[in-house]
């Protein structure tokens, strides 16, 4: 069974980690996501639909305004902060549920945990912006690392290992201790194994298949192995929004391999593969 964890967060009661899996939605307020690219490009197509994730049960809403799929462009900070902070603020005073802003801008963590985000989560695990991590521990929002490798234009070239569960928990501790040393509490750190970022789609299988072995760290684990291209492994050349049924494969390895949080783009259908996947974890 999962250890479990109290994150504290800002301005609301702590999250409660192992229990039971937790549900993150995805929000992308991005003309060019790989999965859901402009359908919530609008502030209030984004706002209905966090307020719907939110009503169908998703535990965190993860919002976020530059894409960081492969081979996209970084994203200028006036226009990431233009895109997330009226969603940020409008959901902080409709959704009962925690928000994430997904970021690895200080200057937009920053806006948005005074927005009402109370974690953040960094897809660099602290390498792009170092600063971000002074963010987190002056504001006392929790933070996701995450691992990778390289920038989005390069990150397959750098997917070489020997060992990869071996190699991204070393690096995942690398990124810990900076966290650490940047003053945020070792408390409110999640640790997130990046599955399809500098990966090739064997690789992401083989985390997925050893996850338990992240326990290891004992900080707690959130999976995002949504919708990704490292799917097509198993089903073919099949676009994103037919990759539900593989998503709720992977979520339900996920569950069993220890994650804690499952990070999601189909709430409501997944809520339901969560539910089952706990029941068989919890008759272990």
């Amino acid at each position: 069974m999962r250890r479990i964890y109290t994150i504290p967060l800002p301005g609301r009661a702590p999250l409660e980690l192992g229990a039971r899996t937790l549900v993150m939605g995805i929000l992308n307020v991005t003309p060019d996501s790989f999965a859901d690219g402009g359908q919530y490009a609008d502030a209030a197509a984004a706002i209905e639909a966090g307020m719907r994730m939110a009503a169908d049960g998703a535990d965190i809403i993860d919002v976020g305004g530059e894409s960081t799929r492969p081979g996209s462009d970084a994203l200028p900070e006036d226009e990431e902060l233009r895109r997330v902070i009226p969603v940020v603020e409008a959901l902080a005073a409709r959704v009962p549920v925690p928000l994430s802003i997904d970021t690895y801008k200080a200057r937009v963590a920053r806006e948005a945990v005074a927005a009402g985000a109370a974690i953040v989560n960094d897809v660099s695990g602290l390498q792009y912006e170092p600063a971000l991590g002074d963010v987190a521990a002056s504001t006392g929002a929790a933070l996701v690392l995450m691992h990778t490798r390289g920038r989005s234009d390069d990150m397959y070239g750098r997917a070489v290992y020997t060992d990869v569960v071996a190699e991204v928990c070393a690096e995942l501790q690398e990124a810990s201790r900076r966290a650490e040393a940047s003053g945020v509490r070792r408390d409110a750190i999640i640790l997130d194994p990046g599955i399809g970022f500098a990966k090739r789609a064997e690789h992401s299988f083989e985390v997925l298949a050893r996850l338990e072995a992240f326990a290891a760290l004992d900080r707690p684990i959130l999976a995002g192995p949504s919708r990704k291209s490292y799917l097509k492994a198993a089903i073919g050349d099949v676009p994103p929004d037919e990759r539900e049924w593989a998503t709720a494969a992977a979520v339900t390895a996920s569950v069993l391999g220890g994650a804690h949080i499952v990070r999601v783009h189909g709430v409501r259908a997944m809520m339901d593969v969560v539910r089952v996947a706990d029941a068989v974890l919890r008759s272990r």
